[in-house]
C-alpha cells in the first residue's frame, strides 16, 4: 500500500466552510465534515504522494501522533467508500 497515490475521487471536492469553520467533502447528494486531522490527511491525497509520502510529511508535521498506524487505516476507510482512489 506504500506505492499507492491517493487521490480524492473525480466527482468530490475538498472545500473549507467558513460557517463551520471547518473542511468539508462535498460529494453528489452527501457532505462529509472532516476533523482537523482527517483534513491534513485529505489535503495530501493529490495523486502525486504516495501513502508513505504522506505518513513521512504527517509524522513531520505531528512527530508525537501515531501516524504510522493511523493514517493507512483512514485511507484504507476513505477508499472503502470512494472518497478517494
Amino acid at each position: 500500500m506504500t506505492d499507492w497515490k491517493p487521490a480524492l475521487a473525480p466527482s468530490i471536492i475538498l472545500r473549507h466552510d467558513d460557517v463551520r469553520d471547518a473542511e468539508l467533502l462535498v460529494m453528489p447528494e452527501r457532505v462529509v465534515v472532516l476533523t482537523a486531522e482527517a483534513a491534513a490527511i485529505v489535503r495530501l491525497c493529490d495523486g502525486a504522494r504516495t501513502t508513505a509520502d504522506i505518513v513521512d510529511a504527517l509524522g513531520r508535521a505531528y512527530p508525537d501522533a501515531p501516524v504510522a498506524d493511523e493514517v493507512p487505516r483512514f485511507l484504507d476507510r476513505v477508499r472503502e467508500h470512494g472518497w478517494v482512489r
